[in-house]
């Protein structure tokens, strides 16, 4: 696809999208853009989990930040290790207000560990607090007087009450 661009310009774009993909996780778009993404994106994870100096250079080239790149084949890549392909997803959001084009959303697919539960966010446990006993001294009770509280009538102060100054209104 061309997406109306020269073949220099069309590269630059998807090289920013990608970068802001593997960054982010997610990125808005055109339809047609988020396909020719989602292939883009692709490669680079599948480039991430050969591994290796090759690959990373390879990688960098397209990447345009190496922070990036280093997330790529530190967390991402193996993330996908027992994945064959279809690390991301196109989802479609409707028309965009403005001109009408379809727009979608590209996101990486989330990986489930095989030991974890699908979807299902489990309680912590909380470990049992050990309780260790503790001395009673016992406490001696004192009597308590009770005096009668002296009412005494709260002092009123008078409130001055100013007039509001009045202006003239000119007619």
């Amino acid at each position: 696809r061309k997406l109306g661009r020269t073949t220099a310009q069309r590269k630059a774009m998807l090289r920013g999208m990608v970068t802001l993909l593997l960054k982010t996780g997610k990125v808005e778009t055109t339809y047609a853009r988020a396909q020719e993404l989602s292939a883009k994106a692709d490669e680079m994870i599948t480039l991430g989990k050969k591994g290796g100096l090759s690959a990373y250079r390879t990688a960098l080239e397209y990447i345009t930040e190496e922070d990036v790149a280093k997330k790529l084949f530190d967390v991402i890549a193996p993330a996908y290790a027992e994945v064959n392909g279809g690390y991301t997803k196109v989802l479609k959001m409707g028309p965009r207000r403005g001109d009408g084009a379809e727009t979608a959303i590209v996101k990486l697919v989330e990986v489930k560990a095989k030991d974890e539960a699908p979807a299902v966010v489990a309680p912590v446990e909380e470990r049992p607090v050990e309780e260790t006993p503790v001395e009673e001294t016992p406490v001696e009770e004192t009597p308590v007087e009770e005096t009668p509280a002296e009412e005494t009538p709260a002092e009123e102060t008078p409130v001055e009450e100013t007039p509001a100054e009045e202006t003239p209104v000119e007619e």
